[in-house]
C-alpha cells in the first residue's frame, strides 16, 4: 500500500525561490496562491476517512482478503500506516468511535506471527499515556489476548511485542495491574527472564521494576517465585541494559522493608556479595570510554552494596564511583528512611530534631480564610506564605 506524501521538495524549492532573504517579501499572485493551495490539498489526507478504510479491511475475514490477493505484507504495511495515525491521542481515541479498535484487537489472534506482533505494537501506541484508550482496551478484553500471546505465542517477537503492549496498558492503570496479577502475570515474567532473547528479558525487567516501585507488597511475590536468583544471573549478562535492569530490580528487593528479611535478599545475600565483587572487578578493568558509559551501573553497584552491607563499596575508594567531570550521585538516604507504601509517590522531609520553640508555623490555608485584622497603622506590610507539595515520581518506562 503506497503512502505517497506531499511533494515537499517541490514546495520547498518554490518557497525558497519566493523568499530567499535577498529581497522584501511580496504578496502572492492569485495564480501562485491557487497553485499552492491545489498542491497542498491534492496531497492532504483525511485521516478519519483513511482510518475508516483501514477499519473496513480489518473487519474483512482473513480468507476473503487472501482470495482478493491481499497478502500478509500488505496487512503489515496497513498496520504501519495505522500506527502513524494513532500517534495522536485524539486519533487513538477516535479509532474506537469508528469501530476500528475491536478488529485491531482481533488481529492479535491472526495466523501470521508478524501480524500479531504488529497489531500489539499498534496497541502499544494507542494506550501509551492514554487513560481513555487503556479503559477501552480493557473493556474489550484486550488484556486477555495480550496475556495469551505473551505467555504462549510460539514466536518470540510476538511475545515481546505483546509484553510491550501489556506494559503500556497497565502503567498507571490500577485495574490493569490487578488483572495482570490475577492472570498470573508474574509467572509469565519469570519465564520471560529465562528466555534467550535479550530484548524479551529487558522488557520483562523494566516491567518488574515498575511493578515493584508501585506495589511494595509485590516484593514478597517476586521472592517466592525465585526472581532474585534469576536476576543475579542476569546481572552478569553481556548486555549492559539487561545488567543495569537486573541490578535495579535487585536494589528494589534489597530496599524492601516489608518482607521477612526486613531488607536484603535472605539466602541469596552471599551470592549477591560475590556478584557485586565480580562487577566491581570488571568495572575496574574497563577502558576510560567504557567506564564513562557504565556510569549508571557503577552507581547501582555502589547503592546495592551500601543498602545491603551499610557501607560504601570499594568503587568509591578506588575513585571509580564518580569520575572527573561527573556530578556526585545523590546520597543514598532511601535505604535508611524508605517507606514502601509511598514508594515513587512522595518523599517526606526528615523529621525535625531541633529543640522545640514556641513559634508556630503558619497553617496551610486551602481557602481564602478569615479576613485579616486591620493594621494599626496605614503602613504597607509584606506577607509571605509558603507551602510544601509532594512531587509525584514518574517511573521508566521507560515507558
Amino acid at each position: 500500500m503506497a503512502k505517497d506524501g506531499p511533494n515537499w521538495d517541490g514546495l520547498l524549492k518554490w518557497s525558497l525561490a519566493h523568499s530567499d532573504g535577498t529581497r522584501p517579501n511580496r504578496n502572492l499572485s492569485e495564480e501562485d496562491r491557487r497553485w499552492f493551495m491545489e498542491a497542498m490539498q491534492s496531497q492532504s489526507v483525511d485521516v478519519i476517512k483513511r482510518m475508516k478504510e483501514i477499519t473496513q479491511v480489518m473487519q474483512t475475514p482473513e480468507q476473503v482478503l487472501e482470495a482478493q490477493g491481499v497478502n500478509p505484507e500488505d496487512i503489515e504495511d496497513m498496520l504501519d500506516e495505522l500506527q502513524e495515525h494513532v500517534e495522536s491521542i485524539d486519533m487513538a481515541n477516535d479509532l474506537h468511535s469508528i469501530g476500528g479498535l475491536h478488529p485491531l484487537l482481533g488481529f492479535l489472534k491472526n495466523s501470521h506471527a508478524n501480524i500479531r506482533a504488529k497489531a500489539a505494537e499498534v496497541v502499544t501506541t494507542i494506550v501509551q499515556n492514554n487513560p481513555r484508550s487503556q479503559q477501552l482496551v480493557m473493556e474489550l478484553n484486550g488484556l486477555e489476548s495480550l496475556l495469551l500471546n505473551f505467555a504462549s505465542d510460539p514466536d518470540v517477537t510476538a511475545r515481546t511485542k505483546a509484553l510491550g503492549a501489556i506494559s503500556s496498558l497497565i502503567r498507571h492503570n490500577k485495574p490493569g495491574v490487578a488483572a495482570f496479577r490475577l492472570a498470573n502475570g508474574y509467572a509469565g515474567l519469570r519465564d520471560a527472564l529465562g528466555s534467550e532473547s535479550v530484548r524479551f528479558q529487558r522488557k520483562a525487567l523494566y516491567l518488574i521494576h515498575y511493578l515493584l516501585l508501585e506495589n511494595a507488597s509485590d516484593c514478597h511475590i517476586v521472592n517466592e517465585l525465585g526472581f532474585p536468583r534469576i536476576m543475579l544471573h542476569l546481572a552478569s549478562s553481556d548486555d549492559a541494559d539487561v545488567r543495569e535492569a537486573a541490578l535495579r530490580g535487585l536494589l528494589e528487593l534489597a530496599k524492601d522493608k516489608t518482607g521477612e528479611n526486613g531488607g536484603g535478599l535472605g539466602e541469596d545475600d552471599d551470592k549477591l556479595k560475590q556478584l557485586l565483587e565480580e562487577r566491581i572487578k570488571g568495572i575496574s578493568l574497563l577502558s576510560p570510554e567504557d567506564l564513562a558509559a557504565a556510569r549508571e551501573e557503577r552507581q547501582l553497584v555502589d547503592s546495592l552494596w551500601n543498602t545491603c552491607y551499610k557501607e560504601p563499596s570499594s568503587l568509591r575508594e578506588k575513585g571509580l564511583l564518580v569520575l572527573p567531570g561527573e556530578d556526585e550521585p545523590p546520597p543514598d538516604v532511601a535505604s535508611k528512611h524508605f517507606e514502601p507504601p509511598l514508594r515513587a509517590r512522595s518523599e517526606r522531609p526528615p523529621a525535625d530534631t531541633s529543640p522545640k520553640t514556641e513559634k508556630k508555623e503558619t497553617p496551610l490555608l486551602l481557602g481564602l480564610g478569615p479576613a485579616p485584622a486591620p493594621a494599626p497603622a496605614p503602613e504597607a506590610r509584606d506577607v509571605t506564605s509558603s507551602s510544601t507539595a509532594n512531587t509525584n515520581g514518574n517511573v521508566d518506562s521507560t515507558s
